[in-house]
């Protein structure tokens, strides 16, 4: 594996699997690898003392200025920040509904959320929905949800908050996001967006007019683990508030907030351009050599929701068996080799580039053609 030494290192001190990521952003393998900016940034906070407020107060305005919301606050992950959310969604400023939570004492409490927007990321979405003393409508149907049945829903009894989840595990693209925001903003009742891999489309998300928008730092800007919640500042004062009560169990590290503003400056110097070109120089490398190999198809597959690089899906002429084989064999290999899994049933992975070096991206695909060929030859 083509690791730092200090990741080899660390493999080696605790006897660890290494492995390659081509899974994407995905939480059981660590998320992603923060670059060397960020990682001594994240250093030099664990060695310092801050007035954590501050952290803060600089967090916003960083994260304003990069969005173009009207506010901004880290907290541990967008797990939490669902729950800090809702919890804002339900308690307010109030002080004493605050510290109550999730006892929520008559206030309204019912969080309407589109049906097919109900995932599971490792657990239930809805749990974090839950943890803050709500409740859960949903509307719609798994397969789809109208703008009527959005409406229908928000007119039940305690409605207080609409949540949305931009994500490819959702069952059904096609929502009407924006006429869903205006109708909960109409009827006075805030909405939230959980777009957690979606830190390249935040302008798209907060062009919704969404209340707040929350995504994951860790993911693509690959700093330490932390949510960002962007949005107005109504809003985000009523969120922030909740850090007196359950949100006190979801705060950020200071070394998590510090790392959130080196990740910043990198995506701000980033050439978004050359960033792209270079995904697709590796999407093609490895489209060209998989599609090689006899009983392989290989192509770039777009990312579901329009984040801005492709995948590449590899599906195996034998169908799903073989698939799943492939699958099995590039994980119990040294380095373990870590894959898309949600299509193999139709006889398929796909792989997720982004964070692999060219070298790993050459490792990967030879390591897919040599368990092809020793299935194949069975």
């Amino acid at each position: 594996m083509n690791d730092s030494p200090a990741q080899e290192s660390l493999h080696s001190r605790y006897g660890l699997t290494p492995l390659i990521n081509a899974a994407g952003s995905f939480t059981p393998l660590g998320v992603s690898r923060s670059s060397a900016h960020v990682a001594h940034s994240a250093a030099l906070a664990l060695q310092s003392f801050f007035v954590m407020n501050e952290l803060q107060a600089l967090a916003s305005d960083r994260l304003s200025a990069f969005s173009g919301c009207e506010a901004a606050a880290v907290t541990h992950c967008v797990s939490a920040a669902i729950t800090q959310a809702v919890a804002a969604c339900i308690a307010g400023t109030d002080a004493e509904a605050v510290a109550n939570l999730p006892e929520t004492k008559g206030r309204a409490n019912a969080v309407v959320i589109p049906a097919g927007h109900c995932v599971n990321y490792g657990h239930p979405l809805v749990t974090d929905i839950r943890l803050a003393g709500a409740t859960v409508i949903q509307a719609g149907t798994r397969e789809a949800c109208s703008l009527r049945n959005i409406e229908q829903a928000l007119d039940q009894p305690g409605a207080c908050c609409l949540l949305l989840v931009s994500s490819r595990l959702t069952t059904f693209q096609d929502l009407d996001t924006r006429g869903a925001v205006t109708a909960a903003r109409t009827r006075g009742i805030p909405v939230v967006i959980d777009g957690a891999a979606q830190d390249m489309r935040i302008p798209d998300l907060l062009g919704t007019g969404a209340d707040a928008v929350l995504v994951s730092a860790h993911k693509y800007l690959a700093s330490p683990t932390a949510g960002l919640v962007l949005g107005t500042q109504a809003f985000v004062e009523r969120f922030r508030a909740q850090e007196t009560g359950i949100g006190r169990a979801m705060k950020p590290s200071k070394e998590a907030i510090v790392g959130v503003l080196a990740a910043l400056e990198e995506r701000q110097a980033m050439d978004p351009v050359a960033w792209r070109q270079q995904q697709d120089r590796k999407v093609v490398k490895a489209v060209a050599l998989l599609g090689a190999c006899t009983g392989i198809q290989a192509s770039a597959e777009p990312d579901p929701v329009g984040m801005p690089f492709q995948r590449v899906r590899v599906r195996f002429l034998k169908g799903a068996a073989a698939a799943r084989a492939v699958a099995q064999t590039l994980k119990a290999g040294n380095p373990s080799i870590w894959v898309m899994e949600h299509q193999l049933d139709q006889g398929a992975i796909l792989l997720e580039l982004v964070a692999l070096s060219e070298e790993e991206v050459q490792q990967l695909v030879e390591a897919i053609g040599s368990a092809w060929t020793a299935l194949a030859s069975r």
